[in-house]
């Protein structure tokens, strides 16, 4: 049913792109999966969206109208792609939006309230750009790209409207960079990207403060049936040594596969390499492709939250520690959210860490929450934003 190694096949020169890419394309990405992966972002930061590509002024979209509960209705964002679009990101504040898209470009937009304004268009990638991270405004207004070809951008706003490209992975990997997220800031500026080939890049920069402008990469040997997507855990302290003094805890990742598992990695701190960690799932395990991965913000001290979702329909949400004893602070324990009508593309916490949203290919978006007893409910749907944009 798919090409073995994640979204794409191996790298292909740009003369050979157009003639095969959109078959594939096709296969991988039905056009109601385009809408949702859009959407959850949309409906994770409540921030109304709407663009205007030939328009320099500030528009107001029509679905921004108050209801008769008063309640905020979904934003249908005509971005103005040429293909479908991948993915769609706010920044750190909530005043730029980022989408990306099988055209080959990224596209920005300030947001204003109701309002939104064309910022600029991004180009450089030579195939699909499948995912897309900010980093955090410490560093500046800096946005990450992962493409199909096999390379990850990262460009900077140096003035109003005005984008630089500051540094050009290009062929970082041997095959499609399918994911790509900044780290919390706390450990500096450092970039994770999932590939296709198997393999986990982490890039760090080496900190203008210090004199060092240049970026390092690691490779992370992750699955060789290719890896969909990566998350960083929040930063956090734990009781480490004999002692058990509070430290800050290393940088940690997951990821998931087309081997269908998920993998945590750490990185050792007297070492500094990274080291895998064993999951094991019991009876509750994906039994498709992992499509995306998604660590959620800290709530309670001491425990880890991980949401996963696959082509096989289902979420499940993984949890380590919390009660307090030593084996339940090392030991993984997966339960399955819900098991959808369709393969399930993306997931997405919100910033207290409480809500999950859910993206899958019934071209709807759903909200998630967990009841004091543990059952996880739904809270909110939002349907088939094609048809909601089409009705307006």
């Amino acid at each position: 049913m798919y090409a073995q190694g994640g979204y794409g096949q191996a790298p292909q020169q740009q003369q050979q792109y157009n003639a095969g890419y959109q078959q594939q394309q096709q296969q991988q990405y039905a056009p109601q999966q385009q809408q949702q992966q859009y959407g959850v972002q949309q409906q994770m930061t409540e921030q109304p969206q709407q663009a205007q590509q030939t328009q320099q002024q500030e528009v107001v979209t029509q679905a921004a109208a108050p209801t008769d509960q008063g309640k905020a209705q979904p934003i249908y964002v005509d971005t103005q792609h040429d293909d479908m679009v991948h993915d769609a990101q706010l920044d750190y504040y909530g005043t730029k939006l980022a989408t990306s898209s099988s055209d080959r470009t990224v596209k920005i937009y300030d947001v204003s309230g109701n309002s939104y304004a064309p910022n600029a268009t991004l180009t450089g990638h030579s195939g699909p750009i499948y995912q897309l991270s900010w980093s955090h405004p410490k560093y500046g207004t800096l946005l990450a790209s992962a493409s199909f070809d096999g390379s990850v951008l990262i460009h900077r706003e140096s003035r109003q409207g005005e984008w630089i490209l500051v540094k050009a992975f290009v062929g970082l990997h041997e095959s499609s960079v399918n994911s790509v997220q900044f780290a919390p800031h706390e450990y500096g500026l450092v970039c994770a990207a999932g590939s296709s080939d198997g393999r986990v890049s982490v890039l760090t920069h080496g900190g203008e403060s210090n004199g060092d402008d240049e970026w390092t990469v690691e490779y992370l040997n992750d699955t060789p049936l290719g890896v969909n997507a990566v998350s960083w855990a929040p930063y956090g302290v734990g009781k480490e040594g004999e002692d058990e003094q509070c430290e800050p805890l290393p940088p940690r990742l997951v990821t998931g596969g087309s081997d269908n598992g998920i993998r945590m990695w750490t990185k050792n701190a007297s070492t500094g390499i990274w080291e895998q960690s064993v999951v094991e799932s019991g009876d509750a395990h994906h039994k498709d492709w992992v499509r995306d991965v998604a660590w959620a913000p800290s709530i309670i001290p001491g425990m880890n939250v991980i949401a996963s979702c696959s082509e096989d329909k289902t979420v499940i949400i993984w949890k380590q520690g919390g009660d307090g004893t030593a084996d339940d602070d090392k030991k993984w324990s997966p339960k399955v959210l819900n098991t959808f009508e369709d393969p399930v593309w993306r997931v997405s916490w919100s910033i207290t860490g409480n809500i999950l949203a859910v993206s899958s290919g019934d071209a709807n978006v759903t909200l998630w929450k967990e009841e004091l007893d543990g059952v996880w409910s739904l809270v909110n749907q939002v349907e088939d934003s094609a048809e909601g944009a089409q009705g307006e």
